[in-house]
C-alpha cells in the first residue's frame, strides 16, 4: 500500500495533523492506529472512562520501580484505540499558561505563535462544562470566588468547574473533531489494528512503515510520527534512531546516533485525599440505586444525568510558596471528583464520598524511556522519575496542606464528609512526605521524550527529525517541558500546528 503521507497514531495529535494534511489536498493521507475503533458506548459516554482505563482499549503500560516513591510501579495509562488518549481520558481542557510556551524558547512556538492554533481547534472542540455537575463540584468551584461561573485557570489562584471536550453530554474526542470530518470530506483513510514495528529508509529518507504483523506501507512524501511520548520514541529506537550503545546491545542497526531520544520524560505527580460520608458524593449505596438505574435512560433521551460526568468535574490552582517579584504563578493544580474512590487497594468500592488530588504544575524531576527488547510486542522501560527532585516533594507537601484547607472551607453544607484517608494521623511534614512517597501517582500526562530544540535534541523546532528526511514528530513527546495543566489540548495544538509546518516544507 502506498500513500503520499502516513501518520502513525490516531491519537490527540495524530488526528489533528492528519486532518490538516488531508484538507490541504496534497495527495493521499493514511492514519495507522494500533488499536481498534472507538465506536463503543463506553467511549462515547463520559462516565464510561471508568470501564476503558485498564481495559483492552488501554495500552496498560507500567513504569519501572520508582526509587523515590517506595520502589512502587506506576500505571501509565494510554489510549489504545481511535482517538488515542482523548478517547480514554477525563476530557479536561486547558491550554496552559502563555509563559509555558514562551519558556520553551523555541522559534515558532511562543504564545503569540500558538494562540491562533488554540483558537482554531477550539472552534472544532467547543470546550464546555458538563451539563449536570454534582452539587459538591459546584460547591468546590466556589472555593475562591463565591459568584464566579468561570473555569479555573493556571494564570492565577482560582477554582471552578472544568471545561471539557464533551458535546451534548457525550465525549467529543480528537477523532470526532478532526478525523471523521476529514474522512468524510477529504478522503482521509484510517487503518486500525496497525501496530507499527519500525520505520525504514531509502537514501536517508523515511519511506516505509513496517507493521508488527508483517505488512509494509510506503510513503511518497513523508511520514509523521504521532504515537505519543511512549510510542514515538519506542518506534524510533526500533528503527535505529536513538542512543547507539543501548540499541547495539539489543542488536538494532544504528541509523542515527541520537542520545536524547527517550530522555526528558516528565509527568505531573499528584497526591490525594479521600472523604466518605452518607449523602455526600456519588457512590455505590442503596439510596442511590434509583438514580443509577435511571441514568442510562437520562443519557439516551436527554443527554444529561450522572453518566455525562467526566469524574474530574472541578478543580483549582493555587500557590504554595510566597509570591515574589519574579514568580507569582500557581504551583499546584487540584482535581476534584465527587465520587467515592477506594483507598484500600480497589478504586471502586461501596460507600458515598468524594476525592481530590493535588499535583505539581511544573515538576522539575525527569525520567527516561528505553527499550527492553527489540521485539515490538515487549513494553519499553518507562522510568517516570517521580519525585526525583526535592523541589517537587516540597511543593506537594505544601499543596497537600492547602488542599485540605480548601476542602474544609468549600461551601459543601450538609453534603460535607470527613476525611477518612490518610486522616488525622498524617499531619506533620515527615508524615506527609512518607504518605506522598507511599501513595502518590501521576496525572497520566507523559511528555518530552523527543524534545524539540537546538542542536543535540532529537527534533527541530519545525518538528523534523534530525538527520533524516521526510520524517516529522507531532505529539506531546516534542514538548521541551510540561505545560502547567492537563496536556490534551496542547497535544491537539501541536498536531494542528504540525500540519502547517509540514505543508511549508513539502513540495506538492
Amino acid at each position: 500500500m502506498k500513500f503520499d503521507f502516513i501518520v502513525i497514531g490516531a491519537g490527540s495529535a495524530g488526528c489533528a495533523v492528519a486532518a490538516g494534511l488531508a484538507k490541504a489536498r496534497i495527495g493521499s493521507v493514511c492514519v495507522l492506529e494500533a488499536g481498534p475503533t472507538d465506536a463503543v458506548p463506553q467511549v462515547k459516554i463520559p462516565f464510561g472512562l471508568l470501564h476503558t482505563m485498564g481495559s483492552k482499549r488501554d495500552w496498560n503500560f507500567k513504569s519501572t520501580s520508582q526509587s523515590n516513591a517506595n520502589n512502587r510501579v506506576f500505571n501509565v495509562n494510554r489510549g489504545y484505540m481511535v482517538g488515542g488518549s482523548s478517547s480514554i481520558n477525563s476530557m479536561v481542557w486547558f491550554r496552559g499558561r502563555a509563559d509555558d510556551f514562551d519558556n520553551w524558547q523555541q522559534p515558532g512556538w511562543r504564545w503569540n505563535d500558538v494562540e491562533r492554533d488554540f483558537i482554531e481547534i477550539e472552534k472544532l472542540i467547543q470546550p464546555q462544562q458538563i451539563p449536570t455537575p454534582h452539587p459538591l463540584s459546584v460547591a468546590f468551584a466556589k472555593s475562591f470566588l463565591a459568584n464566579s461561573d468561570a473555569p479555573p485557570t493556571p494564570d492565577r489562584e482560582s477554582a471552578g468547574l472544568f471545561d471539557t471536550n464533551s458535546r451534548n453530554g457525550r465525549r467529543w474526542s480528537a477523532a470526532d473533531a478532526f478525523l471523521r470530518p476529514a474522512m468524510r470530506s477529504h478522503g482521509l483513510q484510517i487503518i486500525t489494528g496497525a501496530n507499527v514495528n519500525r520505520i525504514s529508509f531509502e537514501e536517508g529518507r523515511a519511506r516505509h512503515v513496517e507493521l508488527v504483523d508483517g505488512r509494509t506501507l510506503s510513503a511518497r512524501c513523508g511520514i509523521v510520527l504521532s504515537a505519543g511520548s511512549i510510542g514515538s520514541p519506542s518506534i524510533l529506537m526500533r528503527s535505529g534512531i536513538g542512543p547507539a550503545a543501548q540499541l547495539s546491545e539489543l542488536g538494532i542497526s544504528i541509523k542515527v546516533d541520537s542520545p536524547q531520544v527517550g530522555q526528558n520524560l516528565s509527568d505531573h505527580p499528584v497526591i490525594g485525599v479521600h472523604h466518605e460520608g452518607r449523602n455526600s458524593g456519588y457512590g455505590l449505596v442503596w439510596n442511590q440505586s434509583l438514580q443509577w438505574a435511571l441514568s442510562p435512560f437520562q443519557w439516551l433521551t436527554q443527554r444529561n444525568g450522572r453518566l455525562t460526568s467526566n469524574f474530574v468535574e472541578a478543580g483549582a490552582f493555587f500557590r504554595v510558596n510566597p509570591i515574589t517579584d519574579d514568580d507569582d504563578r500557581p504551583e499546584c493544580q487540584v482535581h476534584f471528583i465527587p465520587y467515592m474512590m477506594g483507598f484500600k487497594g480497589k478504586s471502586i468500592t461501596t460507600g458515598s464520598g468524594y476525592f481530590a488530588d493535588v499535583g505539581v504544575c511544573r515538576p522539575v524531576s525527569r525520567g527516561s524511556l528505553t527499550l527492553s527488547s527489540s521485539d515490538p510486542r515487549v513494553a519499553p522501560n518507562i522510568d517516570l522519575g517521580v519525585l526525583k527532585e526535592e523541589q517537587d516533594v516540597q511543593i506537594l507537601i505544601g499543596g497537600f496542606r492547602r488542599l485540605r484547607e480548601l476542602l474544609d472551607k468549600a461551601p459543601m453544607g450538609d453534603s460535607r464528609a470527613p476525611e477518612v484517608y490518610p486522616g488525622a494521623a498524617v499531619s506533620s511534614d515527615d508524615e506527609i512526605t512518607e504518605h506522598i512517597r507511599a501513595r502518590s501517582g501521576t496525572a497520566y500526562h507523559p511528555v518530552g521524550t523527543l524534545a524539540m530544540g537546538e542542536q543535540g535534541t532529537p527534533v527541530t523546532n519545525t518538528l523534523q527529525l534530525r538527520d533524516v528526511d521526510g520524517l516529522w514528530v507531532a505529539d506531546a513527546s516534542v514538548m521541551p517541558s510540561i505545560t502547567s495543566a492537563n496536556t490534551n489540548a496542547p497535544s491537539m495544538m501541536i498536531g494542528h500546528r504540525a500540519a502547517k509546518l509540514i505543508l511549508r516544507e513539502v513540495k506538492y
